[in-house]
């Protein structure tokens, strides 16, 4: 399976009617048929029907389900730990999201905040249904909810997977002053030394690229 390019992601994630509410109570819509927030957003049945959601699945330990009759719900019960084991849900959230889009329903994923655990599931389910890459699943979200940020040890899973998936790896964190970084560098290469020019961005992950010598 290969990847596609950020410019040519599938139709359904072009979609025109999508809307984006970066704010951190906001809920976002990723693709037609699914949308992130945080765990207030599952509170709000009015808001939830408006969107037409039917399933809901809740990634917190912390937040008990509403249950009610209207909504379909499935726990993930993690917290947001870097050694919590989320890449064990990686598969069967994805295709319960598959299968109520495929079911004209639609899904909203949450945590408590909207950042984190949501946010890597919703990724994982980009890279196995949409066939794009981390690089390209993790921007495509972060443009949706800019507030996102997977903790370092879902990163580590979330790659892992990504190569699980295609064979490979577009992203390598790189650790700079205890922060988890996108480190784009060039090296140039001269007869009497080697200057690194270096820009760094305040994101979480790193693109693979060849470094032009």
């Amino acid at each position: 399976m290969t990847s596609r390019s950020h410019n040519s992601l599938p139709r359904t994630l072009m979609a025109p009617r999508m809307l984006s509410e970066g704010a951190l109570g906001g809920i976002a819509q990723i693709t037609p048929s699914l949308y992130l927030s945080r765990g207030s957003v599952a509170s709000n049945r009015h808001l939830l029907l408006s969107r037409g959601i039917t399933c809901i699945i809740n990634a917190t330990i912390e937040i008990p389900n509403f249950n009610w009759p209207q909504f379909e719900y499935v726990k993930v019960p993690l917290a947001d730990m870097p050694n919590a084991p989320i890449s064990l849900y990686f598969d069967s959230v994805a295709d319960k999201i598959n299968s109520v889009a495929r079911k004209h329903g639609a899904t909203l994923v949450h945590c408590a905040a909207g950042v984190s655990r949501s946010a890597t599931l919703c990724i994982a389910y980009l890279m196995k249904y949409h066939k794009v890459s981390l690089f390209e699943a993790y921007n495509w979200v972060k443009s949706r909810r800019p507030v996102i940020r997977p903790n370092v040890g879902f990163w580590r899973q979330l790659i892992d997977y990504e190569r699980k998936l295609f064979g490979k790896t577009t992203v390598k964190m790189v650790m700079l002053h205890s922060r988890i970084i996108l480190h784009k560098e060039a090296i140039c290469e001269t007869s009497r030394t080697r200057m690194a020019l270096r820009k760094r961005l305040c994101l979480v992950l790193f693109a693979r690229r060849k470094i032009p010598t």
